[in-house]
Formats: C-alpha cells, structure tokens, sequence
C-alpha cells in the first residue's frame, strides 16, 4: 500500500506537467494513464518494489530496470525513449554543474581490447540485422534524408575520401577498420594500399575474407591490432567512429600517434561522436551512465573545444571542421527500425537482455543527436607547421570529386 501510494502522488505531479501517452499496469492489476490519449507505451511492474524505478525515472534507473527484466516495457523505441526523457524532466531536479562531470576510466591496451570485444564480438549476424550490406557501422552520410542506408553509407566513405584528397597509389591507414568497407572502398575505387586495423576478432575475420573476396590482397592489409603498435608512416589517415574508446586523458596521445604515422605531408581525418557538455560531461539524466554501464564499457566522449585542444597538442593543426549531428540522428534512426523489423531474429541471435540493450540504445542515440545532447564532426587535418600553401583555399576540392565519385 506504501508503494502505490507514493506511486500515486508521483503520478499526480507527473499530470500536473505533461500529458503523456503511457500507461502503467500495476503489479494487482490495476492500470494508470498519464494522459487521454491511446498508450503508445506501456510500463508494467510486476511486483510493488518495482515502483521505486518509476519514482526516480533517470535513464540509467529505468533502462537498467528495462534491461534487467526489472520492469517490462512495450512500445516502440522512439517513444519508449521519448517518454523516459519526459518523465525524468518532470520528476528530476535539474542538473547541476558537477552532475554530468567526465567518468575519468583507465585506460590501457588490455582493458581497451576487452572493451571493444565486449561491443563488437556479438557477432556479425547480429550487426548485420540492421547495419546496411558493408556493415559500416557510423554516421552515414545524407543530401536530401531519403536516401536508402546504403547509398548514405557509401557516400559517407567518399566524402571522406574526397576529403583527404586520396590519390592512386597512395598508402591509407584506417585506425579501426570495422569489417573493412573504407579501406576496401579505397583500394577498388582510388588503388591506394590501404592498412586497416581493429581489436575486433569477428570484425577481423570478416574483412579478411571480404579482401580476398574481392580479390584485393596486394592491395589492402588487414590487421588486429592495437593503433598504438602500428608502424611506418602513412599519406593519409582515417579513423571512423574509434576515438571514443580512446579516453579523455589520452586524447593528446592519440593524435601524437596519428602525428607520428603521418607522412609530412599527409591528411588525416577523425570521425567521431563528442558531447555538448563543454565541461566533457555525459548525456544527462543519467544516459551516458546506462552506456557506460551496458553498451561502451571503456567509452568516453570529450566536447569539440577538447578536440580540437588535444589535436593541437599532438601537433596537428585541424583545417576542416564539418557538423553531422543531423546525419547521425537519421542513421540511428533508421537502424532502430531495422533493429525492430528484425527483432524475432535479434533475439534469437543475442538473447533478451542483449536484445533489450540495444532496443534502449540505439533509440537513446537517435533521440541524443536528434537533441542536441551529443554530436558527430569530421576533422581534417595535417601536421601543424606547414606553409599556408599546404591548405586549400575552399572545401570546393570535396564535391567535385564526389560528383565523380557518384558515378557507379
């Protein structure tokens, strides 16, 4: 009786302020809406001390609850995560400034491995429910917002090979290849011997087999391999979705490696998600806390001005700077709607508490950029010290060699 009724004063204070399309199904049977309209979501609690999850309605508190079959949830993602951001603005004190502060993990070659293997090992099958057919797994790339995933996905790769400026014969080292779509991209369309290198075993194999497949073995190298243990130098250079697992400390050191690599006169290019926090805080009511916890183990996300800091303390000077928040909001969306078209299978595959983490995060994300509480940016650079003729007087260079790129 405590619990519903602190339930039901937490409930009336929620109605006083928004008018939601959830209901809630008690654990006696008993049913609440928080608005007249249909439930386009609906939370059951199964026993009485499943209340306490609702009464401080964080994203870390309700989707761990979600996950661990603590609660049971049912709706589409996008509201389910719509919902849950509502209900914790409604029921939760606004954020202070130390609230979203950065997590501070260790970081080292061991951990980093076990980290990526904990997110990417799943298996391929499982990536490929709702990634596009290269499995490119990062932001794509959209013109108009209606192209199909795999046509955004291969334009994202020539983008940024039009961005470097990749040219016949040059050598390309991809720090964290994936299942190898940009390096093979590089080699069949522009003949650059490509490095790619992953930590990822099932990634590894994949792209392994894929090279060989398309007949590309003197051309592209594929590695599991620490970026750290890499050697020689390189024209240019691709890192895609990787430096999130690098680690805030480590940021300057990064791109000290990248500098090291980089011929001197070559082009690198970092593709990564940053927050929007400018004190490098996680998402707030407690959704970096549910990644870090479920998803991204080691993950870290540093705001734009550290970026660009960290870059120039490893001796790169950034030249290109381009904001694709609005290209990530739409990939993830699109993702969730294949991970939900394919959810039978997913579940067979990952089981139902992987299934349920994902369900959560891939939403979460698409929600996150859609808001403005992360983004995604391209940098292009080079090694700082360069004449200014080294520069080019406008970004003109990247579409029209897109243009040509488009041509099948």
């Amino acid at each position: 009786m405590f619990a519903q009724n602190r339930l039901s004063a937490w409930v009336a204070g929620v109605r006083k302020q928004v008018a939601l399309p959830l209901r809630i199904e008690l654990w006696n049977g008993q049913q609440v809406d928080f608005s007249a309209d249909a439930p386009r979501v609906t939370i059951r609690l199964p026993r009485a001390s499943a209340a306490r999850y609702l009464l401080t309605p964080s994203l870390s508190n309700l989707g761990g609850a979600y996950v661990e079959g603590a609660i049971e949830v049912r709706g589409a993602a996008s509201d389910m995560i719509a919902i849950v951001n509502a209900l914790a603005r409604a029921s939760l004190k606004s954020e202070g400034a130390f609230a979203r502060l950065a997590r501070g993990v260790a970081h080292d070659k061991r951990s980093d491995a076990a980290a990526i293997r904990y997110h990417y090992d799943v298996s391929n099958e499982f990536y490929a429910q709702f990634l596009d057919p290269n499995l490119v797994y990062s932001c794509a790339y959209f013109e108009r917002g209606d192209e199909t995933l795999e046509a955004a996905q291969l334009r994202k790769i020539d983008h940024i090979l039009a961005k470097i400026r990749l040219r016949p014969g040059q050598s390309l080292l991809d720090i964290g290849c994936g299942w190898g779509a940009l390096v093979l991209r590089a080699a069949q369309r522009h003949g650059a011997r490509c490095v790619g290198v992953t930590l990822s075993e099932n990634q590894y194999a994949l792209a392994r087999e894929r090279v060989a497949r398309a007949g590309l073995d003197h051309l592209v190298d594929i590695r599991l391999q620490d970026y750290r243990d890499v050697r020689g130098q390189f024209d240019r250079i691709t890192s895609v979705g990787m430096f999130e697992h690098v680690g805030l400390r480590h940021l300057p050191d990064y791109f000290g490696a990248v500098h090291a690599l980089l011929a001197p006169d070559g082009l690198a290019m970092n593709h990564g998600i940053t927050t929007t926090d400018p004190d490098n805080g996680g998402a707030p009511y407690g959704g970096g806390e549910f990644i870090g916890r479920y998803v991204f183990p080691q993950g870290e996300l540093a705001h734009i001005g550290q970026v660009l800091k960290a870059m120039q303390q490893g001796q790169l000077e950034a030249f290109d700077v381009e904001n694709l928040r609005r290209h990530y909001a739409r990939t993830c969306a699109i993702w969730t709607e294949n991970f939900e078209a394919n959810a039978a299978e997913i579940r067979r595959l990952a089981g139902d508490k992987r299934f349920r983490i994902w369900h959560v995060y891939l939403a979460g994300c698409s929600y996150a950029f859609e808001h403005d509480l992360i983004s995604l940016y391209q940098i292009v650079c080079g090694k700082a010290g360069r004449p200014a003729a080294a520069l080019p007087w406008s970004r003109k260079y990247m579409y029209q060699a897109q243009g040509r790129a488009a041509a099948p």
